[in-house]
């Protein structure tokens, strides 16, 4: 005698299978979101290396402006304004790195023609980092003995900056934050000014 499934084996037959496809497909799907965040965030760490790269590279050959002006224009805690020949052509941009929300910036602004002068309106501004997230300052300045110093004398005294940013894609989960952290040797700054 041939024995079939009754209906109620074949419902609870389904329901198993059902439950077992949705407990591997939810697995698949963590896998997924945590796979992409993960990836997402080592993107925003690598932009961030790069832009610190280039602002080091910068920053150790900062000269005075084409107009005369100091090397140091700005030594603020989420910013920072000085001059460097940036791209090689022998022509001193005015070069900003600064914090807008959670995005790490440049801007450079090449100078005008006689007389020379670095216009606001002509600075090109790029995006180097997003996601970053600092409370504390980005930038600290420091004098040849290594002492922190506080904001008026930062820009006759500063010998050696360090830079420190946090970046986090989404702060609400993990992994934790990343910090990137540099530091940078002035070396064309004079004594005095």
């Amino acid at each position: 005698m041939k024995r079939a499934f009754t209906l109620i084996e074949t419902l609870v037959a389904i329901a198993i299978f059902a439950l077992i496809v949705g407990v591997i497909a939810a697995f698949i799907l963590a896998g997924y979101k945590i796979h992409g965040y993960t990836f997402q965030q080592s993107i925003a760490i690598d932009e961030a290396r790069r832009g610190v790269e280039a602002m080091v590279k910068e920053i150790r050959e900062s000269q005075p402006g084409e107009d005369g002006s100091y090397i140091i224009e700005k030594a603020e805690d989420y910013q920072f304004v000085f001059y460097s020949d940036i791209d090689k052509d022998e022509i001193v941009e005015k070069v900003r790195y600064f914090i807008d929300g959670a995005d790490f910036k440049k801007g450079v602004t090449d100078p005008g023609d006689f007389p020379v002068q670095y216009l606001p309106e002509d600075e090109k501004i790029t995006i180097l980092s997003q996601y970053v997230r600092n409370q504390p300052p980005i930038f600290h300045y420091f004098d040849g003995d290594g002492a922190e110093l506080p904001s008026p004398a930062r820009l006759k005294d500063t010998k050696l900056m360090k830079l420190r940013l946090i970046i986090n894609v989404n702060p609400d989960r993990p992994p934790q934050d990343f910090e990137l952290e540099s530091d940078v040797q002035l070396r064309n700054l004079k004594t005095n000014l």
